[in-house]
């Protein structure tokens, strides 16, 4: 079940942002731990990460839009600080938080941006509620619920094991088997392999600082069965507002990105050289032009 893709952020709050505010907001007693980087006059961009499971506060991407626009993150349902008291990790459920941020922060119309499993969810609930966007930024997104998710699980998978030594890829293997049994320490085993097979080439992962101690089994587990009974999102022929895709050329995810490229026929599809899963992290320069073009 190497299909989870984490995201973490490699850079302290204090480096991306002097002025913010968190917020623990309340959905139905299920809480959400809120960020906003504050500017009212501006836009709002409402940021989701990868996963599921693992929180992460991008504060990279934080870093090259709070200029221009008002920045919101949060850490998704049963992570880190937004503790998910009903075990409710339904794609319903998950569709709601982003309501009860928009709600909370008073927000007509919003850009939503969202990388890997961050990218999946930003679909569906455009899927839900396009009414509701000024854009749609996906980010090495996940290609699609259902039998779509069990197919970009395959290719993940694939790029671990041609990573990996015999012995590193028997021990995913272990730490994946005793994390779908609960123990959130053989996740963050897993994971910091993960991590480490995703940037390897592009960073140096010999000394990456990567805080897994959050990184919690129940969300992945309980999540992933319900992105696999969701019905697979339909194609979108008139969305109503700008679609940007970004891949790198060396993304984890391979033939299933089709399903999203054709999901949005109307979307500018670009792909970024010398890069992975993480672009604002392996090739930053090209990844903030992209980011700036689609956003001016």
């Amino acid at each position: 079940m190497f299909g989870v893709t984490v995201l973490v952020s490699l850079t302290t709050k204090a480096q991306a942002n002097e002025a913010y505010v968190t917020t623990l907001i309340d959905n139905k007693g299920d809480k959400l731990f809120s960020t906003i980087y504050p500017n009212p006059t501006k836009e709002t961009i409402l940021l989701l990460h990868g996963g599921p499971g693992f929180p992460s506060d991008l504060l990279e991407v934080v870093d090259s839009l709070k200029e221009n626009f008002q920045v919101i993150t949060f850490h998704q349902r049963g992570t880190r600080n937004s503790p998910c008291v009903s075990k409710d990790y339904s794609m319903d459920a998950y569709v709601s938080d982003v309501d009860a941020i928009r709600a909370y922060y008073h927000l007509d119309k919003f850009h939503l941006w969202g990388h890997s499993w961050g990218g999946l969810y930003a679909q569906i609930y455009a899927d839900k509620h396009p009414e509701n966007l000024l854009s749609l930024f996906l980010c090495c997104p996940g290609s699609g619920t259902n039998a779509e998710w069990q197919q970009t699980e395959k290719e993940v998978m694939a790029l671990n094991k041609s990573k990996c030594t015999a012995w590193q890829w028997t021990a995913m293997g272990w730490n994946n088997l005793l994390g779908m049994l609960g123990s959130d320490k053989a996740y963050s085993r897993l994971f910091t392999q993960v991590m480490k097979n995703y940037n390897d080439e592009f960073i140096d992962t010999d000394h990456l600082d990567i805080d897994f101690d959050n990184l919690k089994a129940e969300p992945i587990n309980k999540t992933r069965p319900e992105i696999i009974k969701y019905p697979r999102l339909a194609r979108q022929e008139t969305p109503g507002y700008k679609i940007t895709i970004v891949y790198g050329d060396q993304d984890i995810y391979q033939t299933s990105k089709d399903f999203v490229i054709n999901r949005y026929p109307t979307a500018t599809v670009m792909t970024i050289k010398n890069s992975g899963h993480i672009p604002w992290l392996h090739n930053p320069t090209d990844y903030k032009a992209i980011l700036k073009g689609h956003y001016e």
